[in-house]
């Protein structure tokens, strides 16, 4: 096992949106890089997600000019993936993938993108964070080694608040005004003028939008902006999805916060919907300042940051994988 006064670790963070991966040699990193690919299992099934993460991790080691075994460890984190079992078996493909490109992994974990991101946000201290970008969960760490989860079960079943619910609330919400169920709102207008949204928006041929989302030309997490966008304009359709989105990811943390005996909690937040500097996120920010409980602190790292200190701890032989 390498030593961390000399060593390569390569980070790769597989979320709902992008891809993100980096190398870390001897405690500096040299190569970053971001596509817009999502590698959550759920979205492309765990193939195509393995086979993603690995021509990262190839393309990473190109940029850097190294050869796949001279790397000690990789540390991934995917979107989706949870279970034991599942981690495990995206680490047997990620291997055998890379033996079909003669490549060699050496030390190789995965985990669950947030895992990665908790520890990135809290140092492995005590304190919960909270997720909301694409999909919305909040994670908890307790004492040195408890970590508890809340939400996070994918937009098939909840991520409730998330980008992609915004937006699956929003479709719902253009549909019943189409049809003239639902109440009429300015987001019909906004979306028919939308360049990459407005040719599947037809008032006279309003199904189309059904081909279009089946043909995946439109995507949930598209719509939130201009939901957003309507609800600072007044509207009062989307200012109500928002409202129900800020319910729904404060309702994270504060059932998390159950679990601690501590009467001052450290929380913060990660994801685009805090770090872009939305609507939303702001009137979340305004509402965890009003409770006692919390102690809102700015994230100490990245995902990325966090799979390193997790590689970091494995080069240690400290963590227990």
């Amino acid at each position: 096992m390498a030593q961390t006064d000399d060593y390569i670790i390569i980070g790769i963070d597989g979320g709902g949106t992008n891809t993100r991966g980096v190398i870390f040699q001897n405690n500096k990193k040299i190569i970053e890089k971001k596509v817009p690919s999502t590698a959550r299992v759920g979205s492309v099934g765990l193939g195509e997600s393995c086979e993603r993460t690995l021509r990262m991790i190839l393309e990473l080691c190109n940029e850097a000019k190294i050869e796949m075994s001279e790397v000690d460890v990789v540390v991934v984190g995917l979107a989706g993936i949870w279970l034991d079992e599942e981690k495990r078996r995206a680490e047997g493909l990620l291997r055998t993938l890379a033996r079909t490109q003669n490549a060699q992994i050496n030390d190789l974990v995965v985990l669950s993108d947030a895992e990665i991101a908790l520890e990135g946000a809290l140092n492995g201290d005590e304190g919960i964070l909270l997720i909301a970008g694409t999909g919305s969960i909040a994670l908890a760490r307790v004492g040195k080694t408890q970590i508890f989860r809340c939400g996070g079960w994918g937009i098939e079943l909840d991520d409730e608040g998330s980008g992609a619910w915004i937006g699956r609330e929003g479709l719902t919400a253009l549909v019943r005004a189409l049809d003239g169920r639902g109440k009429s709102t300015k987001l019909v207008d906004r979306l028919e003028n939308d360049n990459l949204i407005g040719p599947y928006i037809d008032i006279n041929n309003p199904r189309i939008i059904v081909k279009a989302f089946s043909e995946r030309k439109i995507q949930y997490a598209m719509i939130s902006e201009p939901v957003m966008d309507c609800a600072i304009e007044g509207d009062e359709v989307c200012l109500e999805i928002i409202q129900k989105s800020k319910m729904h990811l404060l309702e994270l943390p504060s059932t998390l916060a159950k679990k601690f005996k501590s009467k001052k909690i450290k929380l913060t937040l990660l994801g685009g919907i805090f770090e872009n500097n939305t609507f939303l996120g702001n009137k979340i920010k305004e509402e965890l300042k009003k409770i006692s409980q919390f102690e809102l602190v700015e994230h100490k790292g990245t995902a990325l940051d966090g799979a390193i200190l997790i590689g970091k701890k494995m080069l240690n032989q400290s963590l227990d994988l």
